[in-house]
């Protein structure tokens, strides 16, 4: 008569097995082929919900249905690719920021699309248009008096110079 395993030592076979014997475990607790792009560390973990979820049983059908639901209603879920919010995305296209530092103007756009134009080149944040500017990593809304605490006064600049 033999024994079968617990799940805990079913789960914990999965850690010495290989790439090739994990994917032989998929395709005998699935019915299918391992998706190719897995990992092994990703395959790990799905056939230890699977080991689980045979022994102890998967999601009720009101949790499914929540998760439907739930998936209907985000882009990424239905195929749909959204687009990165970021923080200089508050600046309207065509807003101009101007910047005095070290004696030179410095002019930045914001662009249609949400980026920023400095000197003919694109940028994705204030932050690396203030690194150009300055030489340095500093906050870019700070820098450009957006933001931040201490916030400068009008005729001053993000870190209390004069403008």
């Amino acid at each position: 008569m033999s024994v079968e395993p617990t799940v805990l030592q079913q789960v914990a076979s999965l850690k010495r097995m290989d790439a090739a014997a994990l994917r032989g475990r998929w395709a005998a607790l699935f019915g299918r082929d391992a998706p190719a792009a897995y990992k092994p560390e990703q395959l790990v973990r799905r056939l230890a919900w699977r080991i689980q979820e045979l022994r102890h049983g998967g999601l009720s059908g009101a949790a499914r249905q929540r998760l439907r639901e739930i998936a209907d209603g985000d882009e990424l879920a239905r195929g749909e690719r959204r687009v990165a919010k970021r923080k200089g995305a508050g600046l309207a296209p065509g807003t101009r920021l101007v910047r005095h530092w070290h004696g030179v103007e410095h002019v930045v756009t914001a662009t249609a699309d949400g980026g920023l134009e400095y000197l003919g080149k694109r940028y994705r944040t204030l932050t690396a248009v203030a690194k150009v500017i300055s030489g340095q990593h500093c906050s870019g809304p700070r820098f450009f008096g957006l933001a931040g605490p201490g916030k400068p006064q009008r005729g001053e600049g993000p870190y209390g110079e004069a403008l």
